[in-house]
C-alpha cells in the first residue's frame, strides 16, 4: 500500500469512529496521522519498521496500524466499524455539507440509514426538528444529495424535467425540421431514468461533429444504428440513429422489449409510413399510448374491448394524505385549505403524523382534539368546501394501530402506514400489513412497501395477499405520489381493480408546493391504466362523504 493509501483508511477510520460516538480524542488521533502520512516526502513502503516509526505522526499504535496494511493489506479495525455501521450510512460521507458529528445524529436521533431516505426527510422538513440542522443547513443538505445523485446517472423522472426542454430544444437545434424526438422510457412515463432517448434521422458519421464543442459530452459507446453519450451532469444521452422513417423509429424505441415483439410478431407487414396511429389502426387496435407499452398483454386486451380511458390531470376532485405544520409539514391547516380551493379541489384530508412519529411531532390525544376543533371552525368558514379529519396512523410492529379505537374513531378516515423497523422479512411484514387492514377503522394502506426509489428498496410483500385483504375488508390502496415514493407500484394496479379494490393517488404533501406532486402518481396511474372511477381522490365531495358513510356501515362503526 502507498501513502495515500494508508492515509485514506486513517481518515476513514476516524471518520466512522466518530460516526459511531467514540471517543474524540482517539478518532482525531486518526485524522492527524492520516493527514501526515499523506504528506511524508517518502513512501513508507520502502523504509524498514524502524525508519517506519521514526516518521512524524507514526508511532505506538498508529505505527503498528500501519505494519499491519503494509503487511496484510488490510486494517482489521476499520472492517469492524465497515460492518457494523450501515452502508447508507456509510454514503453519507459523500455528501458535502455533512461530517461525522452530524451523520451520528443522522443515524442515532433520526434513525435514518442511507442517503435517499435523508433526502426524503429534508422534503418533509425533518431536520429542522433537530439540533445542529436549521433551514439553511437542511436546505444545502437538500441541495448536496440532489447533486450527488444525479451524478450516479440514474434519476427519477421528476428530476429530469428540469435537463428534458434543455436537451430536446439542443438537438432540435442540431437537428430542424423534425428529425429529432424524444423516444424510450421518458416516453413511457418511467419512474426512474436511466438515459434519455431520442430517435435522430441521421447516420452516426452526421451526428458526431455536431456534437464536437469546447465541453464535448464523452462517447461511451456506439453501433452503426446508436449513439450513447455521457453528459457532464452524469446524464446518458442514447441517439438512435440511421433510421429513415420517424414513426418505425420511434414504435420500435418507444415501447417494452416484449411489448415491440408481442406486437410485431402478432402483425407482420406493418406499413410505418404514416403516423403511429396508423400502425394501430391498420393492426384493428386503437391507438395505445406510449406509456401503456409495457406489457404485451395489452394487445390482447386492447383488441377484445377491455380498456378504458385512463385517469387524467383535470380529474383529481379532492387531495387526500397531507401534513400541516402541526407535525412536520410547513403550512398551517387553514393555509393548505385555502390553496385548495384556489386550485379548485373540493375536499382536503388532512392526516398528520400519529404519536410514534416522535421525530415528526406526531399528535398525542390532547393536541388530537384541540385540531378537531380548529377544523371544525375552520369548515364552518370556508363551506362548502370540507377538511376532513384524518391521521397518518402508524402500524405499530405487531401491526397494531398507533390509538386505540376510541381515538381512531373520532377520525373521518384513517392512512395507516409502517414507518419504523423497516428491515424485516416478509413474514414479518405480511404479519404487521395483515392486522392493520384488519382493523375496522383503517380507510387507506399507506405507501404499501416504504420503497424509496434509487435509495431504499421496499419491505418484501405478498401484493396478492395484501390485495385480498383489501379487497374483503374494502381498505383502499395509496399510490403515493411522491416521485421518491410511487407506492404501490404501477404494475400492481391492474390486479387490484380486478379485485374491486379502489386506488388513492395521493401527494403526501407536506408544503404547499407538495400538491403538485399529484402529478406524478397520474403518471404512474396512467401505466398502470387507472381509471377516474377507481381513484379515490377523483371522488366529487358527494361522492367521497358516500363512500365514507357506506364504508362505516359495511364495518358497523360509528
Amino acid at each position: 500500500m502507498n501513502n495515500a493509501e494508508i492515509a485514506e483508511n486513517f481518515s476513514l477510520l476516524s471518520r466512522l469512529m466518530d460516526i459511531n460516538g467514540e471517543n474524540s480524542f482517539k478518532t482525531k488521533t486518526y485524522s492527524i496521522a492520516a493527514f501526515q502520512i499523506e504528506n511524508l516526502p517518502v513512501q513508507l513502503k520502502d523504509l524498514s519498521r524502524e525508519e517506519i516509526f521514526q516518521q512524524k505522526g507514526v508511532g505506538g499504535s498508529v505505527g503498528n496500524k500501519v505494519m499491519e496494511m503494509l503487511e496484510t493489506s488490510h486494517l482489521e479495525v476499520l472492517q469492524e466499524y465497515i460492518l457494523k455501521t450501515p452502508a447508507g450510512v456509510i454514503e453519507m460521507l459523500n455528501i458535502k455539507g455533512i461530517g461525522p458529528k452530524k451523520i451520528n445524529t443522522i443515524w442515532k436521533e433520526m434513525e435514518i440509514e442511507s442517503v435517499g431516505e435523508l433526502l426524503y426527510a429534508c422534503n418533509e422538513n425533518r431536520l429542522t426538528r433537530f439540533k445542529g440542522f436549521g433551514e439553511k443547513t437542511q436546505l444545502n443538505v437538500q441541495e448536496a444529495i440532489e447533486f450527488y445523485f444525479q451524478n450516479q446517472g440514474n434519476f427519477l423522472y421528476a428530476q429530469m424535467e428540469e435537463f428534458f426542454p434543455q436537451i430536446d430544444g439542443y438537438l432540435k437545434k442540431l437537428f430542424p425540421g423534425g428529425k429529432t424526438h424524444v423516444t424510450g422510457a421518458w416516453r413511457r412515463n418511467e419512474l426512474t431514468i436511466e438515459q434519455m432517448e431520442f430517435v435522430v434521422l441521421e447516420d452516426n458519421e452526421t451526428v458526431k461533429p455536431k456534437f464536437v464543442s469546447a465541453q464535448p459530452p464523452e462517447l461511451v459507446e456506439e453501433t452503426p444504428h446508436s449513439i450513447l453519450y455521457k453528459l457532464k451532469n452524469g446524464l446518458r444521452l442514447k441517439l438512435y440513429t440511421g433510421g429513415s422513417s420517424m414513426t418505425q423509429e420511434l414504435f420500435q424505441t418507444s415501447g417494452s422489449p416484449a411489448f415491440v415483439a408481442a406486437f410485431t410478431e402478432r402483425f407482420p407487414g406493418i406499413d410505418y409510413s404514416g403516423t403511429e396511429e396508423s400502425v394501430f389502426a391498420q393492426a384493428g387496435l386503437p391507438y395505445i399510448e406510449p406509456y401503456l407499452r409495457e406489457r404485451a398483454e395489452i394487445i390482447d386486451e386492447s383488441l377484445a374491448g377491455k380498456t378504458a380511458p385512463v385517469i387524467g390531470f383535470g380529474d383529481i376532485r379532492g387531495i387526500i394524505h397531507n401534513h400541516s405544520d402541526w407535525s412536520d409539514g410547513v403550512n398551517t391547516i387553514e393555509e393548505m385549505a385555502r390553496e385548495c380551493i384556489n386550485k379548485g379541489f373540493e375536499y382536503l384530508v388532512l392526516s398528520d403524523h400519529s404519536k410514534a412519529a416522535a421525530y415528526a411531532r406526531g399528535l398525542t390525544e390532547s393536541r388530537i382534539r384541540e385540531q378537531h376543533e380548529l377544523i371544525d371552525r375552520l369548515n364552518t368558514e370556508l363551506a362548502p368546501f370540507r377538511i376532513f379529519k384524518s391521521i397518518e396512523c402508524d402500524i405499530l410492529n405487531d401491526g397494531s394501530m398507533d390509538y386505540s379505537d376510541d381515538v381512531l374513531a373520532t377520525f373521518d378516515l384513517v392512512i395507516a402506514s409502517i414507518h419504523s423497523n423497516l428491515k424485516m422479512p416478509q413474514d414479518k411484514a405480511m404479519a404487521r400489513l395483515l392486522r392493520a387492514i384488519g382493523n375496522p377503522y383503517v380507510t387507506i394502506l399507506g405507501h404499501l412497501t416504504g420503497r424509496l426509489l434509487l435509495s431504499r428498496r421496499g419491505y418484501p410483500v405478498d401484493h396478492e395477499a395484501i390485495i385480498e385483504a383489501c379487497a374483503a375488508n374494502k381498505v383502499v390502496i395509496e399510490l403515493n405520489a411522491h416521485p421518491r415514493r410511487l407506492d404501490i407500484d404501477y404494475s400492481w394496479i391492474p390486479k387490484a381493480r380486478k379485485k374491486g379494490v379502489l386506488i388513492s393517488i395521493d401527494p403526501d404533501a407536506h408544503a404547499l408546493e407538495g400538491f403538485n406532486d399529484v402529478k406524478y402518481g397520474i403518471l404512474a396511474a396512467q401505466k398502470g391504466g387507472l381509471t377516474k372511477e377507481g381513484n379515490l381522490s377523483s371522488f366529487s365531495l358527494k361522492e367521497f362523504e358516500a363512500f365514507l358513510a357506506e364504508r362505516a356501515a359495511f364495518k358497523k362503526i360509528n
